[in-house]
C-alpha cells in the first residue's frame, strides 16, 4: 500500500456545531425547551387587560357612526344645513304672517328683534374686549325708535336716535373716566347699527303697499345670501377678503349678483307693479350692502375675539348673525324704493 502523503491529504470537515435557535426558540434538546414546573404562566393581567379593553372598543365603536353621522349633516362650509333651513323657514313664517295680517304686527317682530339683537351685541362685547356699553338706555331707546317710526315716520326715529344718544352718554357717567370713550363710542356704534337701521325696516311697511315692499327687501336680501353661499360652497377658489372672511369668494360674490338682480326685478314687477328695469339698481345697491353688512360683522367678531355672537338660532349662530346683511339693506331699500317707486 502506497503510504499518503500527509501534505496532500484534504482536511477534514469540522465537527458540525449544534444548530442555531430559529427567531429565538431554544434549540432542540436544550434546558430552556421544558417548562419550568416552578414558573407557572400567570394567564389573570392578560385576561383582566382584555376585558377592560372590550367596553372601551365597544364604546368608541358606538360614538364612531354617531360622529360620522354628525358630521354629514354639516355642510361644506361648516354648517348644520338641516337646522339652518329649518330655523330659516321658521323665520320667514313669522314674519310673512306678521306682514299679511295687521302690519303693526310686523312693527312688533322689528323691536322684539332689536331687542335680542341689542343683548346679544353687548354680551359679545363684554365677553370679548371687556366693553361697557349703556345697556338699559339702548333698550329703551331702541324701541322708541322703532315705534316712533309708526306714528312720526323719520322724524319720530331721528327724535328717538337722539335722545338714545344722548341718554347712552349720561348712563355712562356712574363707571367714571376710565374707558369713558370705548365705552360711550361703542354705545354709540350699537344705537346706530342695530335699532337705527332696523328702524328703515318699520318705515318700508307704512304705505298702502308696505307689505309687497318688506317682501321685495327681504327676497333680494335673502338671494344675494343664498346665491352667494351656494355658489361659493361649490365653486368658490378666489378669495375676496381672505383677512375678513376666508369663506367669501369671487364666485360666491358672482352668485350673489346674479341671484340678487333675478329676485329684484321679479318681485319689483310682480309685487310692486313697477317696471321691471327698476330691479336692477335696487338689486345691485342691495348686493353691496348685503355683503358690506357680512364683512363688518365679520370684522367686529375678529375683533372681538369670538366666533358667532350668541347661540339662539341652531345652524345660524345669533340672531345678530343673521340681521348682519339686512341690517344695511334696510336703509338703502327705503331710499331707493322711495324714490324709484315712490308709494
Amino acid at each position: 500500500m502506497e503510504a499518503t502523503d500527509p501534505a496532500n491529504r484534504e482536511p477534514e470537515e469540522p465537527a458540525s456545531a449544534p444548530a442555531a435557535p430559529v427567531n429565538g426558540s431554544p434549540a432542540k434538546g436544550s434546558p430552556a425547551e421544558e417548562p419550568s414546573a416552578q414558573q407557572p404562566v400567570d394567564a389573570e393581567p392578560a385576561e383582566k387587560e382584555q376585558a377592560e379593553k372590550q367596553p372601551a372598543e365597544k364604546q368608541r365603536a358606538e360614538h364612531e357612526p354617531a360622529a360620522e353621522h354628525e358630521s354629514a349633516k354639516k355642510s361644506r362650509a361648516g354648517r348644520n344645513l338641516g337646522a339652518a333651513i329649518g330655523v330659516g323657514l321658521g323665520l320667514g313664517a313669522i314674519v310673512l304672517i306678521s306682514l299679511f295680517t295687521v302690519r303693526q304686527i310686523f312693527i312688533g317682530v322689528v323691536a322684539a328683534a332689536v331687542a335680542v339683537a341689542t343683548i346679544e351685541l353687548a354680551g359679545a362685547m363684554r365677553r370679548g374686549e371687556q366693553i361697557q356699553i349703556s345697556l338699559l338706555p339702548l333698550l329703551f331707546g331702541g324701541q322708541a325708535m322703532v315705534w316712533l317710526s309708526w306714528l312720526w315716520q323719520t322724524s319720530g326715529v331721528l327724535t328717538g336716535y337722539v335722545l338714545t344718544v344722548l341718554a347712552c352718554v349720561i348712563w355712562r357717567f356712574r363707571g367714571g373716566s376710565v374707558g369713558f370713550l370705548r365705552d360711550a363710542t361703542a354705545s354709540l356704534f350699537v344705537a346706530t347699527y342695530v335699532p337705527l337701521f332696523a328702524s328703515f325696516a318699520a318705515l318700508l311697511v307704512e304705505p298702502h303697499d308696505g307689505a309687497q315692499r318688506v317682501l321685495t327687501f327681504l327676497i333680494v336680501v335673502v338671494c344675494s345670501d343664498t346665491g352667494g353661499y351656494a355658489t361659493g360652497v361649490w365653486l368658490g377658489k378666489h378669495p375676496m377678503a381672505p383677512s375678513i372672511s376666508p369663506k367669501k369668494s369671487w364666485e360666491g360674490f358672482a352668485g350673489s349678483v346674479i341671484v340678487s338682480l333675478t329676485g329684484a326685478t321679479l318681485s319689483v314687477w310682480l309685487l310692486l307693479h313697477a317696471h321691471w328695469w327698476l330691479g336692477l339698481p335696487l338689486g345691485a345697491a342691495l348686493v353691496g350692502t348685503a355683503t358690506a353688512g357680512d364683512l363688518a360683522e365679520s370684522l367686529i367678531k375678529r375683533d372681538l375675539g369670538i366666533k358667532d355672537m350668541g347661540t339662539l338660532l341652531p345652524g345660524h349662530g345669533g340672531l345678530m348673525d343673521r340681521l348682519d346683511s339686512l341690517l344695511p339693506s334696510a336703509v338703502v331699500s327705503w331710499l331707493l324704493m322711495s324714490l324709484l317707486i315712490p308709494a
